[in-house]
Protein backbone atom coordinates (compact mmCIF):
# COMPACT_ATOMS: atom_id res chain seq x y z
CA UNK A 1 0.00 0.00 0.00
CA UNK A 2 1.51 3.04 -1.00
CA UNK A 3 0.85 6.20 1.06
CA UNK A 4 1.56 9.73 0.31
CA UNK A 5 1.93 12.05 3.81
CA UNK A 6 1.65 15.88 3.18
CA UNK A 7 2.01 18.29 5.44
CA UNK A 8 -0.12 19.27 7.97
CA UNK A 9 -0.89 15.34 9.03
CA UNK A 10 -4.52 14.39 9.02
CA UNK A 11 -6.13 18.15 8.97
CA UNK A 12 -8.11 17.02 5.95
CA UNK A 13 -10.10 14.76 8.26
CA UNK A 14 -10.46 17.60 10.55
CA UNK A 15 -13.69 17.44 11.01
CA UNK A 16 -14.03 13.91 11.47
CA UNK A 17 -12.11 13.29 14.99
CA UNK A 18 -13.54 16.52 15.96
CA UNK A 19 -17.16 15.27 15.32
CA UNK A 20 -16.55 12.37 16.91
CA UNK A 21 -14.94 13.71 20.05
CA UNK A 22 -16.53 12.50 23.03
CA UNK A 23 -18.70 15.81 23.58
CA UNK A 24 -21.33 14.76 25.93
CA UNK A 25 -23.77 16.59 27.57
CA UNK A 26 -23.60 16.91 31.71
CA UNK A 27 -23.63 19.67 34.66
CA UNK A 28 -21.27 22.10 32.77
CA UNK A 29 -22.71 21.19 29.25
CA UNK A 30 -20.02 23.39 27.59
CA UNK A 31 -17.25 21.45 29.01
CA UNK A 32 -16.50 18.70 26.85
CA UNK A 33 -13.58 17.75 25.03
CA UNK A 34 -13.41 20.30 21.81
CA UNK A 35 -10.03 19.19 20.69
CA UNK A 36 -9.10 18.76 16.79
CA UNK A 37 -7.86 15.17 17.15
CA UNK A 38 -7.58 14.41 13.36
CA UNK A 39 -4.94 17.87 13.14
CA UNK A 40 -2.59 15.70 15.88
CA UNK A 41 -2.20 12.72 14.44
CA UNK A 42 -1.66 13.12 10.94
CA UNK A 43 -3.05 12.28 7.13
CA UNK A 44 -2.71 10.25 4.59
CA UNK A 45 -4.34 10.89 1.41
CA UNK A 46 -3.62 6.89 0.23
CA UNK A 47 -6.75 3.95 1.13
CA UNK A 48 -6.26 2.22 3.89
CA UNK A 49 -7.70 1.58 7.46
CA UNK A 50 -6.78 3.58 10.88
CA UNK A 51 -7.20 3.11 14.32
CA UNK A 52 -7.22 4.94 17.89
CA UNK A 53 -7.55 5.40 21.12
CA UNK A 54 -8.00 8.51 22.81
CA UNK A 55 -7.99 9.42 26.35
CA UNK A 56 -9.50 12.73 27.65
CA UNK A 57 -9.44 13.51 31.32
CA UNK A 58 -11.73 16.30 32.03
CA UNK A 59 -11.92 17.53 35.92
CA UNK A 60 -14.96 19.89 36.63
CA UNK A 61 -14.39 21.54 40.23
CA UNK A 62 -14.98 25.17 40.02
CA UNK A 63 -18.31 26.62 40.12
CA UNK A 64 -18.92 29.30 37.55
CA UNK A 65 -21.60 31.32 36.00
CA UNK A 66 -21.66 34.03 33.25
CA UNK A 67 -17.46 35.13 32.43
CA UNK A 68 -16.86 34.23 36.56
CA UNK A 69 -16.02 32.05 39.05
CA UNK A 70 -19.23 31.79 41.65
CA UNK A 71 -19.47 31.52 45.28
CA UNK A 72 -21.37 28.45 46.73
CA UNK A 73 -23.39 31.35 49.21
CA UNK A 74 -24.46 32.48 45.18
CA UNK A 75 -25.53 29.36 43.96
CA UNK A 76 -27.85 28.83 47.21
CA UNK A 77 -28.82 32.26 47.69
CA UNK A 78 -29.92 33.08 44.16
CA UNK A 79 -30.94 29.40 42.88
CA UNK A 80 -31.71 28.80 39.20
CA UNK A 81 -32.25 24.80 39.49
CA UNK A 82 -31.60 24.47 43.87
CA UNK A 83 -28.84 22.08 43.19
CA UNK A 84 -25.17 22.97 44.84
CA UNK A 85 -22.99 20.63 42.54
CA UNK A 86 -19.42 19.87 43.82
CA UNK A 87 -17.50 18.24 41.17
CA UNK A 88 -17.93 15.96 37.95
CA UNK A 89 -14.72 13.88 36.90
CA UNK A 90 -15.24 12.68 33.41
CA UNK A 91 -12.96 10.16 31.95
CA UNK A 92 -13.39 9.20 28.14
CA UNK A 93 -11.74 5.98 26.45
CA UNK A 94 -12.66 6.51 22.69
CA UNK A 95 -11.91 3.62 20.31
CA UNK A 96 -11.68 5.02 16.63
CA UNK A 97 -11.73 3.23 13.38
CA UNK A 98 -11.51 5.27 10.03
CA UNK A 99 -11.43 3.48 6.14
CA UNK A 100 -10.50 5.35 3.31
CA UNK A 101 -11.09 3.23 -0.19
CA UNK A 102 -10.05 6.12 -2.09
CA UNK A 103 -8.48 9.82 -1.36
CA UNK A 104 -12.15 11.53 -1.79
CA UNK A 105 -13.69 9.38 0.57
CA UNK A 106 -13.35 8.56 4.55
CA UNK A 107 -16.02 6.79 6.92
CA UNK A 108 -14.82 6.78 10.48
CA UNK A 109 -16.66 5.30 13.85
CA UNK A 110 -15.95 6.70 16.95
CA UNK A 111 -17.03 4.27 20.05
CA UNK A 112 -16.79 5.95 23.47
CA UNK A 113 -16.40 4.42 26.93
CA UNK A 114 -17.26 7.14 29.58
CA UNK A 115 -16.10 6.79 33.38
CA UNK A 116 -18.07 9.80 34.72
CA UNK A 117 -17.83 10.35 38.67
CA UNK A 118 -20.04 13.41 40.38
CA UNK A 119 -20.95 14.69 44.21
CA UNK A 120 -22.98 17.47 44.73
CA UNK A 121 -24.79 19.15 48.06
CA UNK A 122 -28.24 18.38 46.54
CA UNK A 123 -30.19 18.10 50.26
CA UNK A 124 -28.34 20.98 51.62
CA UNK A 125 -29.37 24.14 49.56
CA UNK A 126 -32.41 25.96 51.25
CA UNK A 127 -31.77 29.64 51.79
CA UNK A 128 -30.10 31.22 53.29
CA UNK A 129 -26.53 29.94 52.81
CA UNK A 130 -25.14 28.28 55.74
CA UNK A 131 -21.18 26.94 55.82
CA UNK A 132 -22.92 23.98 57.54
CA UNK A 133 -24.45 23.29 53.98
CA UNK A 134 -20.70 21.65 53.01
CA UNK A 135 -19.96 19.50 55.52
CA UNK A 136 -18.93 16.33 53.71
CA UNK A 137 -21.64 14.36 55.01
CA UNK A 138 -24.36 16.22 53.14
CA UNK A 139 -22.52 15.32 49.94
CA UNK A 140 -23.96 13.18 47.57
CA UNK A 141 -22.33 11.09 44.86
CA UNK A 142 -22.54 8.78 42.16
CA UNK A 143 -19.80 6.92 39.45
CA UNK A 144 -20.63 5.12 36.58
CA UNK A 145 -18.71 3.25 33.77
CA UNK A 146 -20.44 2.54 30.70
CA UNK A 147 -20.80 2.32 27.12
CA UNK A 148 -21.59 6.52 25.70
CA UNK A 149 -23.14 7.31 22.50
CA UNK A 150 -21.79 6.21 19.47
CA UNK A 151 -21.05 8.36 16.26
CA UNK A 152 -20.68 7.54 12.46
CA UNK A 153 -19.60 10.17 9.91
CA UNK A 154 -18.80 10.49 6.66
CA UNK A 155 -16.07 12.59 4.86
CA UNK A 156 -15.81 13.88 1.28
CA UNK A 157 -12.67 14.83 0.50
CA UNK A 158 -12.98 15.15 -3.37
CA UNK A 159 -13.51 19.49 -3.82
CA UNK A 160 -9.92 19.87 -4.41
CA UNK A 161 -6.94 18.04 -5.45
CA UNK A 162 -4.94 18.54 -2.64
CA UNK A 163 -7.91 17.03 -0.49
CA UNK A 164 -7.42 19.87 1.45
CA UNK A 165 -11.01 21.52 1.93
CA UNK A 166 -13.81 19.05 2.56
CA UNK A 167 -17.38 18.45 4.19
CA UNK A 168 -18.44 15.94 6.76
CA UNK A 169 -22.17 14.10 7.28
CA UNK A 170 -22.67 11.90 10.49
CA UNK A 171 -24.51 10.55 12.91
CA UNK A 172 -24.73 10.08 16.56
CA UNK A 173 -26.44 7.07 17.94
CA UNK A 174 -28.77 6.50 21.41
CA UNK A 175 -26.48 3.68 22.25
CA UNK A 176 -25.36 4.99 26.04
CA UNK A 177 -27.65 4.63 29.15
CA UNK A 178 -29.92 7.71 29.50
CA UNK A 179 -33.22 8.89 31.13
CA UNK A 180 -34.01 9.63 34.78
CA UNK A 181 -37.27 10.01 36.69
CA UNK A 182 -40.53 9.79 35.85
CA UNK A 183 -42.91 12.97 35.45
CA UNK A 184 -44.08 11.82 38.81
CA UNK A 185 -41.13 11.07 40.26
CA UNK A 186 -42.25 7.85 41.13
CA UNK A 187 -40.43 5.72 38.54
CA UNK A 188 -38.23 6.24 36.12
CA UNK A 189 -38.05 6.39 32.19
CA UNK A 190 -35.11 5.82 29.63
CA UNK A 191 -32.29 3.17 29.22
CA UNK A 192 -30.92 2.22 33.03
CA UNK A 193 -29.96 5.87 33.97
CA UNK A 194 -27.53 6.22 36.51
CA UNK A 195 -28.74 6.98 40.13
CA UNK A 196 -26.79 8.55 43.26
CA UNK A 197 -25.24 5.74 44.77
CA UNK A 198 -24.08 7.38 48.66
CA UNK A 199 -24.86 10.41 50.72
CA UNK A 200 -28.57 11.97 51.24
CA UNK A 201 -29.87 11.59 47.66
CA UNK A 202 -28.75 7.68 47.42
CA UNK A 203 -30.90 5.81 45.29
CA UNK A 204 -32.28 8.65 43.64
CA UNK A 205 -32.00 9.34 39.89
CA UNK A 206 -29.22 11.29 38.58
CA UNK A 207 -29.99 14.54 36.36
CA UNK A 208 -30.56 13.34 32.58
CA UNK A 209 -27.80 15.89 31.34
CA UNK A 210 -25.57 14.08 33.92
CA UNK A 211 -26.33 10.41 32.07
CA UNK A 212 -23.31 8.93 29.93
CA UNK A 213 -25.91 9.03 27.00
CA UNK A 214 -28.82 11.47 25.54
CA UNK A 215 -30.94 9.14 24.24
CA UNK A 216 -31.26 11.21 20.94
CA UNK A 217 -30.64 10.46 17.55
CA UNK A 218 -27.92 13.64 16.37
CA UNK A 219 -27.18 15.07 12.98
CA UNK A 220 -23.91 15.69 12.55
CA UNK A 221 -22.44 18.46 9.56
CA UNK A 222 -18.93 19.93 9.53
CA UNK A 223 -16.33 21.47 7.43
CA UNK A 224 -12.51 21.95 6.86
CA UNK A 225 -9.15 23.57 5.38
CA UNK A 226 -5.58 23.31 5.93
CA UNK A 227 -2.84 25.25 4.06
CA UNK A 228 1.23 25.76 4.37
CA UNK A 229 1.68 29.37 6.06
CA UNK A 230 5.13 29.50 5.30
CA UNK A 231 8.46 26.77 4.76
CA UNK A 232 7.88 25.42 8.62
CA UNK A 233 3.94 26.15 9.55
CA UNK A 234 0.95 24.86 8.41
CA UNK A 235 -2.77 25.90 9.52
CA UNK A 236 -5.74 24.55 9.59
CA UNK A 237 -9.52 25.24 10.46
CA UNK A 238 -12.43 23.11 10.69
CA UNK A 239 -16.51 23.59 12.09
CA UNK A 240 -18.70 21.57 13.20
CA UNK A 241 -22.64 21.41 13.87
CA UNK A 242 -24.59 18.58 16.04
CA UNK A 243 -28.28 19.02 16.66
CA UNK A 244 -30.29 16.41 18.38
CA UNK A 245 -33.56 15.30 14.98
CA UNK A 246 -35.19 12.10 17.12
CA UNK A 247 -35.45 11.53 20.70
CA UNK A 248 -36.18 9.07 22.68
CA UNK A 249 -37.65 10.80 25.98
CA UNK A 250 -40.22 12.37 23.89
CA UNK A 251 -43.63 12.07 26.26
CA UNK A 252 -45.21 14.97 27.36
CA UNK A 253 -43.86 15.98 31.06
CA UNK A 254 -40.86 12.61 30.41
CA UNK A 255 -39.19 14.60 27.45
CA UNK A 256 -35.62 15.44 26.83
CA UNK A 257 -33.71 17.30 23.76
CA UNK A 258 -30.05 18.08 24.51
CA UNK A 259 -29.49 21.38 23.18
CA UNK A 260 -27.23 22.16 20.05
CA UNK A 261 -23.60 22.11 19.59
CA UNK A 262 -21.61 24.04 17.82
CA UNK A 263 -17.81 23.92 17.33
CA UNK A 264 -14.90 25.74 15.46
CA UNK A 265 -10.94 24.88 15.61
CA UNK A 266 -7.87 26.28 14.04
CA UNK A 267 -4.45 26.44 14.89
CA UNK A 268 -0.83 26.32 13.52
CA UNK A 269 1.88 23.28 13.55
CA UNK A 270 5.66 23.50 13.33
CA UNK A 271 6.84 20.70 11.19
CA UNK A 272 10.62 21.66 10.89
CA UNK A 273 11.00 17.96 12.21
CA UNK A 274 8.59 15.76 10.93
CA UNK A 275 8.91 13.30 13.79
CA UNK A 276 7.91 15.49 16.70
CA UNK A 277 5.38 18.50 15.60
CA UNK A 278 4.48 20.74 18.16
CA UNK A 279 1.44 22.63 17.75
CA UNK A 280 -1.61 24.76 18.81
CA UNK A 281 -5.07 25.06 18.58
CA UNK A 282 -8.21 27.30 19.49
CA UNK A 283 -10.93 25.44 20.23
CA UNK A 284 -14.51 27.53 20.60
CA UNK A 285 -17.66 25.22 21.20
CA UNK A 286 -21.20 26.41 21.77
CA UNK A 287 -24.04 24.95 23.17
CA UNK A 288 -27.88 26.04 23.79
CA UNK A 289 -29.73 24.75 26.13
CA UNK A 290 -31.06 21.56 26.84
CA UNK A 291 -34.98 21.17 25.91
CA UNK A 292 -37.75 19.56 27.66
CA UNK A 293 -39.64 18.92 31.47
CA UNK A 294 -36.19 16.61 32.43
CA UNK A 295 -34.29 19.20 31.48
CA UNK A 296 -31.96 21.35 32.96
CA UNK A 297 -32.96 24.28 31.05
CA UNK A 298 -31.27 27.28 32.84
CA UNK A 299 -27.42 26.02 33.55
CA UNK A 300 -26.61 24.07 30.46
CA UNK A 301 -26.14 26.44 28.18
CA UNK A 302 -22.49 29.21 27.59
CA UNK A 303 -19.90 29.59 25.57
CA UNK A 304 -16.09 28.52 25.72
CA UNK A 305 -13.00 29.11 24.29
CA UNK A 306 -9.42 27.06 25.19
CA UNK A 307 -5.94 27.52 24.00
CA UNK A 308 -4.42 23.97 23.61
CA UNK A 309 -1.02 23.44 22.93
CA UNK A 310 0.40 19.68 22.14
CA UNK A 311 2.67 17.58 20.32
CA UNK A 312 2.51 14.67 18.53
CA UNK A 313 5.23 12.33 17.67
CA UNK A 314 5.94 9.90 14.86
CA UNK A 315 7.08 6.19 16.58
CA UNK A 316 7.33 4.83 12.97
CA UNK A 317 6.08 5.25 9.28
CA UNK A 318 2.07 4.57 10.15
CA UNK A 319 2.10 5.21 13.79
CA UNK A 320 2.06 8.69 15.95
CA UNK A 321 1.39 9.13 19.64
CA UNK A 322 0.01 12.97 20.98
CA UNK A 323 -0.77 14.82 23.98
CA UNK A 324 -2.58 18.17 24.59
CA UNK A 325 -3.60 20.21 27.40
CA UNK A 326 -6.80 22.40 27.04
CA UNK A 327 -6.35 25.64 29.09
CA UNK A 328 -9.82 27.58 29.14
CA UNK A 329 -9.12 31.45 28.21
CA UNK A 330 -12.86 32.61 27.78
CA UNK A 331 -16.14 31.32 29.30
CA UNK A 332 -19.85 32.92 29.37
CA UNK A 333 -22.15 30.09 31.19
CA UNK A 334 -25.98 30.48 31.76
CA UNK A 335 -26.61 29.87 35.20
CA UNK A 336 -24.35 28.09 37.20
CA UNK A 337 -22.07 25.37 36.24
CA UNK A 338 -19.02 23.47 37.43
CA UNK A 339 -16.14 23.98 34.83
CA UNK A 340 -12.55 22.74 34.40
CA UNK A 341 -9.25 24.64 35.10
CA UNK A 342 -8.07 22.58 32.54
CA UNK A 343 -8.32 19.41 30.52
CA UNK A 344 -6.24 16.86 29.09
CA UNK A 345 -6.10 14.60 25.86
CA UNK A 346 -3.63 11.92 24.55
CA UNK A 347 -3.92 9.39 22.13
CA UNK A 348 -2.16 6.84 19.69
CA UNK A 349 -3.36 6.11 16.05
CA UNK A 350 -1.77 3.65 13.38
CA UNK A 351 -2.08 3.34 9.91
CA UNK A 352 -2.72 -0.25 8.04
Amino acid sequence: MQHLFVRLPRAALAGLFLAAAPVSAFACATCGCSLSSDAAMGYSAASGWRISLQYDYINQNQLRGGTSTVSPAQVVNAPTTGELEHDTINRYTTLGLSYSPNADWNINLQIPYVDRSHTSYTDTTSAPFDSAQLNAANLSGSHSSSLGDVKLIGSWQGLLPTHALGLQLGVKLPTGRYGGPNAAGTGVVGNSPVAFSSGPSAGQWLDTSLQPGTGSTDLIVGAYYYQAVSQNFDAFVNGQFQAAMLHKLDQPGEDYRPGNLATVSFGLRYEKDPTIVPQLQVNISRKSHDQGALADTLDTAGTVAYLSPGVSVSLMRNMQLYGFVQLPVYSKLDGYQVFPKWTASAGVSYAF
